[in-house]
């Protein structure tokens, strides 16, 4: 649910990426920090383990600029891929405006990704949110794999509702932008329909 602080004249904007582990959701956000102005942006959070996987969360804050009288602001959130970390998500999920859910292109990760769409509902409606009233986006990650599915065969599988999907590859930042932007167009469109 989009924050508006009235007496700061603020609108905050929550999107959260959300997917199976180690499937780049981290990189999606690293890629934006290093692509977005300094003056843009705040610091870049990354809470990760020894391993280097996220634990809890991944931060970062993005300033829009003014709408009307209002300064907006853009926080963008990764989740643990992990299904242990259940608690962890739902409190992330609270407040969210807008989803990117990062699928794993490779076809031996496809029944994770199944496990990680079906989590993301189950929590969302935990949290008191309708699944198909929210901004969502697909990501089709990790493309560079001679294992990936194509991305029509991926939404055939993973999108029955037919959301915007973009083939991606976060590392290199292919397709991390378009997702963004999607997402994002989406988020502000709703706040219109307000």
């Amino acid at each position: 649910m989009t924050l508006i602080n009235y007496e700061n004249r603020e609108i905050n904007f929550k999107i959260v990426y959300f997917g199976p582990a180690q499937v780049g959701k981290s990189d999606n956000l690293k890629y934006v920090y290093h692509r977005t102005p300094p003056e843009k942006r705040g610091e870049l959070v990354l809470l990760s383990g020894e391993d280097g996987r996220t634990t809890f969360f991944d931060f970062l804050p993005l300033f829009l600029g003014k709408m009307g009288e209002f300064t907006a602001r853009l926080h963008l959130y990764t989740l643990p891929g992990s299904l242990r970390l259940d608690t962890n998500r739902r409190l992330i999920l609270k407040g969210v405006d807008g989803l990117v859910f990062v699928a794993d292109s490779r076809r031996e990760r496809l029944d994770e990704n199944l496990a990680a769409l079906d989590a993301m509902r189950r929590q969302l409606r935990e949290c008191g949110y309708d699944f198909g009233r929210l901004p969502l986006v697909l990501q089709y990650n990790m493309r560079d794999f001679d294992s990936s599915l194509a991305p029509d065969d991926l939404s055939r599988i993973l999108n029955p509702e037919a959301k915007p999907a973009f083939p991606a590859n976060a590392r290199t930042g292919h397709g991390v932008l378009e997702t963004l932007k999607s997402v994002s167009l989406q988020v502000l469109s709703k706040l219109g329909e307000k």
